[in-house]
């Protein structure tokens, strides 16, 4: 009775409040959905469907084939891809120097790359825009591509700091020994144990540039360049909304997030523990 009384408590103040939170999270991606998967006029019924019924896929076809989801996701992908690409390359360069190194002004330097995390990147979008409007780069996916990188570098290349600190460096000196140079060493040697931490970085600079919708907003005005952030505000119209079609766009947006979270989950959490450890 005492074992069984203990459970009851322990379920009302622990996993009640626990499903009551994930409940209140997991609503609103359940219901958008719910919305994708049905007809216009069962989304505008006044009758609360909690299920489709009927279920359909005209809201996805609409959106990917007649709104131009399509030519959205390819650019969200390309810009995003790239970005990640540049940033886990630059942030390995910058966090091997910062984890083997000791010279004058580190410490200033780190700081540095951690405050610029405090700017407000709303202070950002004037002197970005006349930047790329004097190199003609302004709807043009590259100044999305050097925006994202430049967000993402500082504070990857502190995390990826503490993941090169954990590797010995009597592994590095080995292979030089035996006629590697440093920046060979760094790739063969060093980039193979770095994969958890390389994964780590690599999916929250790609989740970051996949959603980020303020910059793509300002800096491309054409639709054939628009990213889904900015395709699904533009199909919010003055006096109307496809909700059908609006909801169908966000499961498609969600989708890449799913999958690389699904795929890397194993890896993600090795590679944060491990870059948590020291430095």
């Amino acid at each position: 009775m005492k074992n069984f009384g203990s459970k009851i408590s322990k379920f009302f103040l622990f996993f009640f409040p626990l499903m009551l939170v994930m409940l209140f999270v997991l609503f609103p991606f359940y219901w958008t959905i719910n919305t994708a998967f049905k007809r216009e006029s069962d989304i505008m019924n006044t009758h609360i469907q909690y299920l489709p019924s009927p279920w359909t896929f005209h809201n996805f076809f609409n959106a990917w084939q007649n709104i131009g989801f399509s030519v959205y996701f390819k650019n969200s992908l390309i810009v995003s891809v790239l970005s990640v690409i540049l940033v886990v390359l630059f942030s390995i360069l910058v966090g091997y120097a910062l984890g083997r190194f000791n010279f004058r002004g580190k410490k200033g330097f780190m700081l540095t790359l951690l405050c610029t995390q405090f700017i407000p990147h709303t202070m950002l979008i004037i002197p970005f825009f006349l930047i790329f409007k004097s190199l003609g780069l302004t709807s043009s996916l590259w100044s999305l591509i050097i925006v994202y990188t430049t967000f993402q570098l500082p504070f990857n290349s502190v995390i990826m700091k503490g993941f090169v600190a954990n590797i010995p460096k009597e592994l590095e000196e080995a292979a030089m020994v035996d006629g590697c140079s440093r920046l060979r060493a760094i790739f063969n040697v060093i980039l193979p144990i770095l994969l958890p931490g390389l994964i780590a970085t690599g999916s929250f600079a790609f989740i970051g540039c996949w959603n980020e919708f303020l910059f793509a907003l300002i800096l491309i005005s054409k639709s054939s360049r628009y990213t889904i952030p900015v395709g699904l505000n533009f199909m919010m119209g003055e006096y109307d909304i496809n909700y059908g079609a609006l909801a169908a766009g966000s499961v498609i947006a969600l989708i890449p997030s799913v999958l690389i979270f699904a795929y890397v989950q194993k890896y993600l959490v090795q590679g944060l523990s491990t870059g948590a450890i020291k430095g």
